[in-house]
């Protein structure tokens, strides 16, 4: 029996765009002479569809796209997809997370997912209803298969013996000779991710003492970036071929020998991946989906001749091309006329279009009617922060006029500290390395420069500067990057408790600045903690510690 893994980039709520791609994997699939393809959880509706499932239209529209979808399957063809079904009994909350076991012309059998996820950036506990893991034995063609939905299969014990589900489910089922166990799953990429998955994964195989499938979604929704990645593993859980990362792919695989029929490479070890390609890419993809999904075809920037909007620009140029973004350099006294040649060189090398706009003449003007008005008689941050004011007032001001997304540029060490202006460079629709420390910015710099130099060398050596005062350098106002990223790993990342000096500082920062994060636009999640949707603080508070 030949098996099919697609991994799809379903748009969330697009029901005719998703069915589309699911029939053409699967045309794809029969050409390839599978007979049973697999698609990632929710690929019917997209995911994750956090307060849409208010609307219970559109789980009806999503079941009118099914059934259209049944009658395109071929003959002598099984297909199982994911998506959400109506919980008819009226008791518990009102939808499954399911998956739909499907022929031509019919539903053969549905599955829901037990184990529903709260934490982080997942909340399926507000609309889902648990299912039973212990319904979810099927026979197929002669073949016995057991199905599980994403977080199903992550209650095992870590190496360390520890577990954030007080039982396993799949403990509990009765276990039957099963020839493959599938996994359907929407599961977001970070660093270290794709070890965790291969573990829990590995941990099931061994339970069942059989073959698996891991198929995961592809693509990007708001700040959660799906990295596809699907693979197959023996009963042993070791890896036999792993599916293309931050890309759709399908794999066709023969359950009897688990030889892989499409004619992939190799999967990886996961000690040969490049951390900081995975990182370009994840970040590329990201603002290519919040790009197309949200119809905003054009992206803009500010470009300082620093090295945070530097590696802004080169990943919108990857994830866009050059003639849909533009770059602009918007100088006061206080710039350096390096910054500017920097600038401009860089935009030159990336082709693509630069404008200078000076605000000075528009921030004499104001800065002397604050002045006049509020009794100030010396340069402080009220100037400062005008102009950073002034360059988001522009930049938001060519948004409306062209449509166009504005993105920011602050990183992940600036956001903890509130080292950002709040209506001036926090302006804008995506914060592309606002889950970046400092250290990862500078890796992803030298990383477009290992073939020729796209960035200027003295982008990535000069001291970082705001440039809103004379001679101003960010270490004039923050701890040296180093010790600062490892305090935002430490506090942040790893929630651990303050020990160093920096870590005390930066804890009461982080207290004290929560209202400029609410008010951030969305941060690309590259990491296990983000700043966003899954860190849920409150701003009004006197906790200290």
């Amino acid at each position: 029996m030949r098996i099919a893994l697609s991994q799809i980039n379903a748009i969330l709520g697009d029901f005719e765009s998703n069915i589309e791609k699911i029939s053409a994997a699967i045309d794809s699939a029969k050409e390839k002479k599978a007979e049973l393809v697999i698609f990632p959880e929710a690929s019917l509706f997209g995911y994750h569809p956090f307060d849409l499932l208010e609307r219970e239209e559109l789980i009806d529209s999503q079941m009118r796209a099914l059934k259209s979808l049944l009658k395109k399957i071929p003959k002598d063809m099984y297909v199982i997809v994911g998506g959400f079904e109506k919980n008819t009994s009226k008791k518990g909350r009102p939808y499954f997370n399911s998956a739909f076991l499907c022929t031509r012309g019919k539903i053969i059998k549905t599955f829901r997912k037990e184990l529903l996820p709260t934490g982080d950036v997942f909340d399926e506990a507000r609309f889902i209803e648990k299912g039973q893991l212990k319904d979810n034995y099927f026979k197929l063609k002669g073949k016995t298969f057991f199905l599980t939905i994403c977080e199903d299969i992550w209650a095992w014990e870590d190496k360390k013996g520890r577990s954030v589900y007080t039982e396993n489910p799949l403990k509990k089922i009765k276990k039957q000779k099963v020839d493959l166990v599938i996994n359907l799953s929407a599961s977001p990429f970070f660093e270290g991710k794709l070890e965790q998955r291969e573990y829990v994964v590995q941990k099931t195989a061994q339970h069942f003492k059989a073959p698996m499938v891991y198929v995961n979604m592809v693509g990007a929704q708001d700040e959660i970036i799906y990295d596809g990645q699907s693979f197959l593993v023996d009963k042993t859980g070791k890896v036999k071929f792993r599916c293309e990362d931050f890309a759709e792919d399908l794999n066709v695989f023969d359950l009897k020998t688990l030889e892989d029929w499409t004619g992939h490479k190799p999967a990886p070890k996961l000690s040969s991946i490049c951390k900081t390609e995975q990182l370009r890419k994840a970040l590329v993809l990201g603002l290519k989906d919040f790009s197309a999904k949200t119809g905003l075809r054009h992206v803009h920037l500010g470009l300082s001749g620093g090295i945070d909007s530097a590696v802004v620009a080169c990943l919108a140029v990857d994830a866009l091309g050059s003639n849909n973004v533009k770059l602009f350099a918007l100088p006061t006294e206080f710039n350096r006329p390096e910054s500017f040649a920097l600038a401009d060189q860089l935009a030159k090398n990336l082709k693509v279009e630069f404008q200078t706009i000076s605000i000075q003449p528009i921030y004499e003007k104001i800065k002397t009617e604050i002045d006049r008005e509020y009794d100030i008689q010396e340069f402080q941050l009220v100037h400062e922060n005008l102009q950073s004011r002034i360059r988001g007032l522009l930049m938001m001001a060519y948004s409306n006029k062209s449509g166009s997304l504005l993105l920011t540029t602050g990183n992940k060490s600036e956001y903890a500290t509130g080292y950002a202006t709040l209506y001036g460079d926090m302006c804008g629709g995506l914060a592309v390395i606002g889950d970046l420390t400092k250290k990862q910015v500078y890796d992803l710099a030298k990383h477009f420069n290992q073939e020729y130099e796209l960035i200027p060398e003295q982008i990535i050596t000069r001291p970082p500067s705001a440039e809103l005062r004379p001679n101003q350098k960010d270490q004039d106002s923050l701890p040296e990057y180093d010790l600062l990223d490892s305090a935002v790993i430490n506090i942040v990342e790893d929630r651990k408790k303050a020990k160093t000096k920096t870590d005390k500082w930066l804890l009461q920062l982080l207290m004290k600045t929560e209202f400029k994060r609410w008010q951030a636009p969305p941060i690309l999640k590259v990491s296990e903690h983000s700043f966003g949707r899954g860190r849920r603080f409150p701003v009004a508070h006197k906790a200290k510690e």
